[in-house]
């Protein structure tokens, strides 16, 4: 999959990209990312790319023709392309495997007070946003949303099995994790989970896994025990248990 991100700020980039899974998979050739600086592309004396909005108001609006000529430069006509933007559709798993279906999709980053929005309109840009609040820039938000996408691409992981059990992929917040050792300054790693006996473990998972969600987003554990997912007979004893407890502890706070 091929990735181009045109920003002012191409220098934010390769901390992130280059480490860890997104840069093992662009050294093996799973994926191919590169940064534009939309700066190249002003005719700006002073390399400016913005300048102050029509109508007045604070900040500055990125120009319509660094934009254009960026866009038309790395070949983005007819492609997909998004707008990071906190007005736009919000980041979650449908888009992000949509996303990583892609064979190649472009991303701008605004800045300031955002862009002059006939660049929006003549791409016709897609506007995303990672949740409801606003930073200095799209280039952390669309860090974020590369990230989240990319560990969909087949072999980004390295383990298919990792991400069907992600946390929110799952339906469930996720379950504690222990390494070794097993006693470390006192605390201990619970017992079950050193004694071998899988169908014990998975339970044991799936139990912390409600619970967590049950006290920290029971809108997540409605949403999940209202799925079409068939549950084992044990697996419905531990969901009950936590039922009755969650009911418990709701009617205690009303009195």
């Amino acid at each position: 999959m091929k990735i181009t991100i045109l920003t002012q700020f191409p220098e934010m980039f390769p901390g992130v990209l280059e480490a860890s899974m997104l840069g093992r998979a662009q050294q093996g050739g799973l994926l191919e990312i590169k940064t534009v600086n939309i700066r190249d592309y002003t005719k700006d004396k002073h390399r400016r790319t913005d300048d102050a909005p029509f109508g007045g108001g604070a900040g500055m609006v990125m120009s319509p023709q660094p934009a254009f000529d960026a866009l038309r430069a790395c070949g983005a006509e007819g492609k997909r392309i998004i707008y990071m933007s906190p007005r736009g559709r919000l980041l979650d798993q449908e888009l992000a495997q949509e996303l990583a279906a892609e064979e190649e999709f472009f991303v701008l980053c605004g800045h300031y007070e955002g862009i002059d929005e006939r660049i929006i309109e003549a791409w016709n840009m897609e506007e995303v946003s990672i949740g409801d609040y606003v930073l200095t820039g799209g280039e952390l938000a669309a860090m974020v949303m590369i990230d989240c996408a990319c560990r969909f691409v087949p072999g980004v992981l390295g383990s298919e099995v990792s991400l069907e059990e992600e946390s929110i992929y799952s339906g469930l917040l996720e379950y504690p994790h222990y390494t070794k050792p097993r006693n470390f300054e006192g605390y201990e790693v619970p017992q079950v989970l050193v004694e071998g006996n899988h169908k014990l473990i998975r339970l044991w998972q799936f139990e912390q896994a409600l619970r967590i969600t049950a006290r920290r987003r029971p809108d997540m554990l409605a949403a999940f025990l209202e799925s079409p997912r068939k549950f084992s007979k044990d697996e419905k004893k531990i969901i009950d248990e936590i039922l009755r407890e969650t009911q418990g502890i709701e009617a205690e706070k009303q009195r």
